[in-house]
């Protein structure tokens, strides 16, 4: 079959970017065993002595907490964003419908500075939460929500529910609903229904949901930058430090493959456990 003319102009810019992607990688590899001289831009021969500084406490702390933050932030969100995504897709009207669909995606049309900057003003100690539980006689002084890993979470969660909605909600749409009205002809009760015919049909869109918003909170940089205000650092706030503060290039680099790894191996491990849960659901 002869190949279509327009199919090589779409193909090509996706090769010139995968081109660019392996390129830029390599850049960063090929730095990351590189001596780091101090006070020069340039960077000196071949040694292994970056690899063996990420052993040291306060860069396993930093990845300790990008795993916690993200693996946090995946949880809540998928908590949160469930009950949004089944009324969205579940409401009988169709303005209510457009509605929450409305408010679930607003969030985005907003700069992610914007937004930042708007948490700062909420979890602040004159911020609005502070405010609200200070007249409500509630607290005596400020909560510490700002500069912390939960204001950190909370802005996180806040960003990224309205992706995880509209994953959660593709799901929900493909659910057949005749599944779920045999279930109810046969006893299930509403609760019933939901954890053994519309949960686990819908587990590839929480599983797919969950781990987007995972990889995408391992790469985070002005939340926790902004947030956190120095004290609560991922390892995109170090590569930021090593890089464009101590022009350490080659541990910047470093850390870049770390987090890229651990990214990668963190979904590749979740595979066989995902799996199992599909199975499971299923035979149930």
């Amino acid at each position: 079959m002869r190949p279509r003319p327009f199919f090589l102009w779409f193909f090509l810019p996706s090769l010139a970017a995968a081109v660019l992607l392996v390129a830029a990688l390599g850049e960063i590899a090929q730095y990351a065993f590189r001596v780091f001289t101090p006070g020069s831009l340039e960077v000196g021969g071949f040694t292994l002595d970056n690899f063996a500084r990420l052993a040291r406490p306060i860069y396993l702390s930093v990845l300790g907490d990008t795993l916690l933050i993200s693996l946090a932030t995946s949880l809540f969100t998928l908590l949160l964003s469930y009950p949004v995504a089944y009324a969205m897709v579940r409401a009988k009207s169709d303005f209510l419908r457009s509605l929450i669909m409305l408010l679930a995606v607003t969030p985005l049309f907003t700069g992610e500075i914007v937004r930042t900057y708007a948490w700062i003003l909420v979890l602040g100690s004159n911020g609005f939460v502070n405010t609200v539980l200070k007249s409500a006689g509630l607290i005596g002084a400020p909560l510490g929500l700002l500069y912390t890993r939960f204001g950190v979470i909370v802005a996180l969660v806040q960003f990224s529910m309205p992706v995880m909605i509209i994953i959660l909600a593709t799901a929900l749409a493909h659910v057949d609903r005749n599944c779920e009205r045999a279930a109810a002809n046969l006893g299930a009760g509403p609760a019933q229904v939901f954890r053994h015919v519309t949960l686990p049909l819908t587990l590839p869109g929480v599983v797919s949901g969950t781990v987007v918003i995972f990889a995408w909170t391992m790469s985070a940089f002005s939340t926790p930058q902004l947030i956190g205000g120095g004290k609560v650092l991922m390892i995109s706030n170090l590569v930021y430090l090593q890089g464009l503060s101590s022009f350490n290039f080659p541990f910047a680099a470093v850390l870049s493959l770390l987090a890229l790894a651990v990214a990668m191996g963190s979904l590749g491990s979740m595979h066989p456990f995902v799996s199992r849960l599909e199975l499971k659901a299923a035979i149930n």
